[in-house]
């Protein structure tokens, strides 16, 4: 087996760099160049666009032919990236004699250096080659690593440079800087960067140096939407926060496959909610957070759908706060969207809605406070959370306040999951269809003309299901006691 090759990052900046070479691949290669403040010269006897506008602006020279030797005079580095292997084999056997080191894009074997794949940001680039062995192999783990590390890295090195002589100065002994930067990056400082509190996040850095190595960092808390249970809508802000997680306290509807999306060896502890069984109080939940974040803790509290969105989880902030607990929030795509984008129910249609109204009817005190006056009235899209339950009443009470009976309806039971189900049918028939189908929770309910859109923007899953026509000897619901 052949030795790794040697990781090496070159100050380019103010240097020549041949490139062989006037067509796409050479302009990406001049481009990276470019970035990194060198000066490309480009030798090719004719220029993609692109390429010639950059010799126009005087971005780079260009001679103009075939190659020579003497286009490697005064360059340190040199690439060959032309569709000739006769003109490739030249320019390295050239480059080899004068000791310059070279890449012939595609063909690790006559290069003898390798362009890795590059995670950038701002100053910190991470590199990763595969020498030329499975450059796309380099590629999927650099969009990996693309999702994994956002922006705050960039500025996290940037305030760390800054303030590198008086880190050193302030800790000479090298055990002593390596478990002050232990303690700053499990901190608050990456914190602060990540919510774009900059001064906060310097200030931070200035009160740690004066103070040096301490005990255990203190704990946070992350409330995170955890969306309706496809793995695949979790954003990259909640896939970053779960693989930081020290303890994941989840509710019961959130799926296997966006729990495992998580840190492996976090501690996860269900915290769900249930009308029937076991739920878990939400002042245990309170407990459990400030217990762990006051361990030093990193806590992920994972919400079903969108933490603000019926979650609760302004109460959860309002606690935190309280006590004094740094938090964070990633937003989750809530059900209505999603129930309804799976469901093929554009929920505002231009044809049919030019309103939408987010409603929860979970038990008779909030079904008490509706305003049915507002929720009946015509071209708007009702999208009912955690009805199943009251459909009876929130059917009678909107005919009553003046909803037609004929209105669409569609009942999305495990809303983009694999087993996902839509049941749609007019509001009259609403409670009959729900109990012919036996729908149960977790259900949203769409309400409004957009709804009888399912049937022909299916997209997703199986094909909604048409409540049953009712025949005309049988008697339409009494809706009188909705009076």
């Amino acid at each position: 087996m052949s030795a790794a090759l040697f990781p090496l990052f070159a100050d380019l900046r103010g240097r020549a760099v041949r490139v062989v070479g006037g067509g796409a691949v050479a302009e990406r290669k001049v481009e990276a160049l470019l970035h990194a403040g060198a000066l490309p010269r480009v030798g090719a006897p004719a220029l993609s666009a692109r390429l010639a506008r950059w010799a126009d602006e005087g971005r780079i020279s260009w001679d103009a032919g075939f190659f020579v030797p003497q286009w490697l005079d005064g360059v340190w580095l040199v690439i060959a990236a032309t569709d000739d292997d006769a003109v490739n084999r030249a320019v390295a056997a050239e480059a080899d004699s004068r000791r310059l080191l070279a890449n012939v894009v595609d063909d690790a074997a006559l290069s003898s250096f390798q362009v890795p794949a590059i995670v950038e940001r701002g100053q910190l680039q991470i590199a990763i080659s595969s020498g030329g062995h499975a450059p796309m192999v380099a590629r999927h783990l650099r969009r990996q690593l693309e999702t994994l590390l956002d922006d705050s890295w960039g500025a996290l090195v940037g305030l760390l440079g800054r303030q590198r002589a008086r880190i050193r100065a302030r800790f000479p002994e090298m055990g002593q800087r390596r478990r002050f930067f232990e303690q700053l990056l499990a901190g608050a400082v990456p914190r602060l960067l990540r919510q774009r509190q900059d001064q906060a996040a310097e200030a931070e850095l200035q009160r740690a140096l004066s103070l040096g190595p301490q005990a255990a960092a203190a704990g946070t808390v992350t409330l995170v939407g955890a969306g309706p249970g496809d793995a695949g809508l979790l954003t990259l802000n909640a896939l970053r926060a779960m693989n930081q997680a020290d303890v994941i306290l989840h509710d019961r509807l959130v799926s296997a496959e966006v729990l495992a999306m998580a840190r492996r060896d976090a501690t996860r502890i269900e915290v769900g909610k249930s009308a029937q069984g076991h739920s878990t109080r939400q002042q245990d939940i309170h407990a459990l957070m400030l217990e762990h974040a006051r361990a030093g803790k990193r806590v992920v509290r994972l919400k079903g759908g969108d933490p603000f969105v019926f979650g609760r989880g302004g109460e959860e902030l309002e606690m935190l706060k309280a006590h004094g607990i740094a938090f964070e929030v990633v937003p989750g795509i809530t059900a209505a969207l999603a129930c309804a984008a799976y469901s093929g129910i554009p929920l505002t249609h231009r044809d049919h809605a030019q309103g939408l109204r987010l409603v929860t009817a979970h038990c008779k005190d909030s079904m008490d406070t509706l305003d049915w006056q507002a929720l009946a009235q015509e071209r708007q899209t009702l999208a009912v959370y955690m009805g199943v339950a009251s459909l009876e009443t929130f059917r009678d009470q909107l005919i009553a306040h003046g909803r037609a009976a004929h209105t669409p309806f569609a009942l999305v039971e495990n809303g983009a999951r694999r087993e996902q189900r839509v049941i749609t049918g007019t509001l009259a028939d609403l409670a009959e269809t729900a109990h012919c189908f036996e729908v149960r929770s977790p259900a949203l309910l769409i309400v409004g003309e957009v709804a009888a859109l399912a049937h022909a923007l299916h997209w997703y899953g199986a094909a909604p299901l048409a409540a049953p026509t009712r025949p005309s000897n049988v008697t339409a619901p009494n809706l009188s006691r909705a009076a």
